[in-house]
């Protein structure tokens, strides 16, 4: 007969974190602590500074996401959530142009969760805010775990619906097929258990995943006018980064166990490494669900081959 253990909460989280500035900043600002909270949320929170300034106040911490190098402030409250802090949120992102605030709490006032609903569904797509509540879970006698609970978080779809429905976009049928496309693709990103956090789909034809920094990057993409599909490693001005990995490339392709298209491009501040398919309409909703496999295929062959490496040349710079 299985045997499980007992789920506790850890009501008091001063017992943990006597002081936020002292105790639960720091301790969020570890790198494998703001990782747990970028798998939450569905960013790539990377430190900037903790206690920056603002005038004559601090934010807790400032922070950016790796991949598009936003701004993201972070506000701690190990209590109940309340005026105060709502209009320092607010203040924070205005005095650091932030594109993403977190706001991290003990408890949720409903009269505020409120609030954080209506400026996400009031806002335009380049401001998003999240509401968490972070909470302490232990099984029997093992140590204890922090969890972050979503409470509030921005409408992606809502947001770039009404961003593309605006006229100075000049949305076109094709770029709402390609938004209801990568909207799919994100639900499934969400639903699933993959290396990747999900992002806002958007009306293009390209869709980046992030790779772990901000030297490179994952591009799916669907060519309607070529009926292809083209999946790449992304780097951004950085010869000695495809040369590095390109020296590898032997090694690389009998990993991925496919043929790459190592392009430098040496004309150009970027390179990309490539793989193409061919006789596939993207814009034929029956063949979405086979791109849906390889665009994820193909995206965690890249991630689970290049990310590694690229943490070594980093390291080795």
């Amino acid at each position: 007969m299985i045997t499980l253990g007992k789920l506790t909460k850890v009501k008091d989280l001063r017992k943990i974190w006597n002081s936020e500035a002292r105790d639960f900043t720091p301790w969020l600002a570890q790198e494998e602590n703001l990782e747990i909270l970028s798998n939450e949320i569905g960013l790539d929170i990377e430190l900037i500074e903790t206690e920056a300034k603002i005038g004559s106040f601090n934010t807790d911490i400032l922070a950016k996401d790796t991949y598009s190098d936003d701004i993201i402030i972070i506000e701690n409250q190990l209590e109940q959530t309340d005026h105060d802090h709502l209009g320092k949120i607010i203040t924070y992102a205005s005095g650091h142009n932030a594109n993403t605030i977190i706001w991290i709490v003990k408890d949720v006032r409903e009269e505020h969760r409120q609030a954080i609903d209506w400026l996400n569904e009031h806002t335009d797509k380049d401001l998003n805010i999240f509401l968490i509540k972070i909470e302490l879970w232990k099984i029997d006698d093992s140590s204890i775990a922090p969890k972050f609970n979503i409470i509030s978080s921005p409408n992606n779809w809502t947001k770039t619906v009404k961003s593309s429905q605006s006229p100075r976009n000049n949305i076109t049928d094709l770029k709402l097929t390609q938004l209801d496309y990568w909207t799919k693709f994100f639900e499934y990103l969400d639903n699933n258990d993959t290396p990747f956090n999900p992002r806002k789909p958007q009306p293009r034809h390209w869709y980046d995943l992030p790779i772990g920094n901000s030297l490179c990057h994952i591009s799916l993409t669907m060519n309607s006018r070529k009926n292809a599909l083209f999946n790449y490693i992304y780097i951004d001005n950085d010869k000695e980064l495809f040369d590095y990995l390109s020296s590898q490339k032997d090694e690389i392709e009998k990993e991925m166990g496919i043929t790459l298209d190592w392009k430098r491009l040496n004309n150009k501040k970027a390179s990309i490494i490539e793989i193409k398919h061919d006789n596939i309409d993207p814009l034929n909703e029956e063949n979405w669900d086979r791109m849906i496999k390889i665009h994820i295929g193909d995206a965690e062959k890249f991630y689970f081959t290049f990310k590694d490496r690229v943490k070594e040349y980093m390291n080795k710079k």
